[in-house]
This record gives C-alpha cells, structure tokens and sequence, in this order.
C-alpha cells in the first residue's frame, strides 16, 4: 500500500540485520549547489524488526511530530549536554566530582537511547552498577557502588531528566517515579559516621614524622589550621604571607571565603620547607608531589585523599580516619585551650549568627594570632 505523500516512507535494507526496517520522513527540500534543482531532506527515525513497527513509528511521529535529533539522543549525549549546563552552577569542585563519580557507574546505559530510559534502567544501575579499579590492591576488580553512591545516582538522574523534561526529549522523569529503597538508606546511614579526632599518641607519632614520612607534614599543617580537604588541595603561594605568618583563603561559603588564619608557631617550618619546594619546582601551589602519575604535581581532593591514608597506613593510626578529621581536630584543639567559640567559627569558616560578633566586631589578625597560638 502507498503511503500518503508527506507521510514519510519504510525501506527494507540488505543483508542479514536484526532490524531492517528503515523509517523516515521528509523534513523540507534542499537546495543542491548549483542552485539549479533541490532534493528531500529525509531524516532516519529508527530501523525497525517489522514493518508493521516502522509503520507505527512512522504513525506516532505524524500525530505528534518531535525533535528527530532529540529522539535518538543518547544518555552519554544527554549527560554531556547537562553537564555543559549545570557545572557552572555549582559552587566548588567538590560538588562536580560527586557528579562525575555517580556517573561513572553508569558506563551499561551510555549508548541507550533518552527516550527507551525507565525506572527499572536506573534501579539496575543503582543495585548492580561498577567501576573497575584502575590502582591500588584492588587494580582490576569490579567495585560495586557505595550506599551514599546509589543515593548521588539517583540524585543525578532525577535532575539530567529534569534537564531532559525541560528541553522535550522525554515526556516523563522516569527518576522521580520511585524513592530510594529503605535497603539503601540503611545502609547509607550505617556507613555514616561522625569525624574521628587525632588523639595525642596519634598527634605525637604525626610530630615525630614530620620529617621522615612524606605527607605527615601536610596532616599536621591542616590539625593546626582547619582548612577543608578541598581547600588545603588548592592553596596559592599567593595566599601564603610568610612575612606575617597568615594565610588567606578558603571556599565552600560565603563565610568560608578568603578567611584570614594565622599560622600557628609550631607548623611554621612546615609550611616554609612546602613552600621553598614548591618554589624549587616552579609551582603556584603550596603542596605538591612531582612523583604524582597524572594531573600536574599540584594535588586535588582525591591526590589528598590517598597520601593522606597512605600516611595513615605507615604510622597504624585508627584506620577510620578520613581527610576531614584533621579539620574536626583543629576545632577540638581549640575549644580545649579556651578558644571564644565564635573566634572558632571565624577561622573554621562556620557562618556567625551572632549579630555583634559578625557584623560589628574587627578581628585583626594579631588578635587572631594570640588566639590561636592558645593551642598547645
């Protein structure tokens, strides 16, 4: 039977395929260089098993036309189009890297079409979803996604769709037609536990390797400074002022931004030593480690996070410690030696609610100074 003209039309390819149904339609004409004579501009909709299925294609596109492009994008295209997005939005590094890492377990689903995504698509890449260790004693496995990852997948989703939804490629979220499982949130919440602070023999054993172990040095430059992870990874030389022992900088909030702190007097030869070498390698950066595989010798949250716990390893201290600790020991330290609370808080970069401390209070920096110093 002859389809109407405008219709579209279905062509049986060649050869052995497991979908040699051929379903387009004719969006306009084109115009050939010479300008002399013009030709369809016939878009695919999809290859088919049957006839009967191209036919229906075909059907569903002229009762409710759509965006061809959009209709075989991809989840991989779909991920890059959002991400192109969103990323600027978003605050600090940190946030973007939770992104990525969900992402990354999602490599069965990349080549999938938007359109055929449904719950049950992302449920499996929340139970069963992998990476595969590319370093370390586990280089090769498979690592299956943590409870707070299955959380951040699902997260991520729910706002790609949203991104999705708004654009017209899908007309549904299938992400937000089901909660993460109670399974999920157990396990999530048994995984979560509050920050571990250095005890004194731990303390000690750091002191004694500040010299010998690399990177211990790094450990005790943050217990006496509170710094974030993330903000330790990405000091300047331009926030360090050796001539009146201070640093500042910061991120996260607005309170956590370009806050001044006062180098306490026992890690001063500490960060001068870091900051003659990074001097010595030609960095703009405070720490460095010129043996770094990959991403230039500065570090960043992750090249942290694994010198931090290779640290941890050689000196047998609480194998529970994370990057934060050494924040969380910081504000401990300070409280014990009397610190005001509210002096705390502006070196920890934690918003003040206090009106007077806040907005009408000038701390400057030797009155910092004598407050840090406090801590033995």
């Amino acid at each position: 039977m002859k389809l109407p003209n405008g219709y579209g039309s279905v062509t049986k390819l060649s050869g052995n395929r497991r979908k040699p149904y051929l379903a387009r339609v004719t969006l306009g004409w084109i115009m050939d260089a010479d300008g002399e004579s013009v030709k369809q501009n016939r878009i695919t909709i999809g290859t088919f098993k049957t006839k009967k299925e191209a036919l229906q294609a075909l059907a569903e596109y002229g009762a409710n036309p759509y965006d061809i492009a959009n209709n075989n994008l991809t989840l991989a295209e779909l991920y890059q189009k959002w991400t192109e997005s969103y990323f600027p939005t978003l605050s600090g590094e940190s946030s973007t890297r939770t992104i990525v890492a969900a992402w990354r377990y999602c490599h069965p689903l990349c080549k999938m079409r938007v359109k055929d995504l449904r719950a049950r698509h992302i449920k499996g890449i929340m139970e069963d979803g992998y990476i595969i260790a590319s370093r370390g004693k586990k280089a090769g496995e498979k690592i299956p996604a943590s409870p707070g990852t299955k959380a951040r997948i699902k997260s991520m989703f729910n706002l790609m769709l949203d991104y999705a939804l708004e654009f017209e490629i899908v007309d549904k979220n299938y992400a937000r037609t089901f909660d993460i499982s109670e399974d999920i949130i157990k396990e999530k919440e048994a995984a979560t536990r509050g920050h571990i602070i250095f005890s004194e023999s731990e303390m000690d054993s750091l002191w004694s390797a500040a010299d010998s172990i690399r990177f211990a040095d790094w450990i005790l430059i943050q217990c006496y400074m509170g710094w974030r992870p993330q903000e330790l990874a990405t000091l300047r030389l331009e926030d360090v002022h050796l001539d009146e022992w201070y640093m500042q900088a910061g991120m996260k909030t607005s309170a956590g931004k370009d806050r001044v702190i006062p180098i306490h007097s026992r890690i001063r030869p500490l960060v001068k030593r870091n900051y003659d070498y990074a001097l010595s390698l030609g960095s703009n950066f405070l720490f460095n480690d010129p043996k770094a595989t990959k991403g230039g010798i500065n570090i960043t949250y992750d090249k942290y996070a694994g010198r931090f716990k290779k640290v941890v390893e050689e000196l047998n201290l609480n194998p529970e410690h994370r990057p934060h600790d050494p924040r969380m020991t910081f504000i401990t330290m300070a409280k014990k030696a009397g610190i005001d609370n509210l002096v705390i808080k502006r070196l920890a970069g934690h918003r003040i609610t206090d009106v007077t401390e806040g907005v009408y209070t000038v701390r400057d920096l030797e009155w910092l100074r004598s407050d840090i110093e406090k801590i033995p």
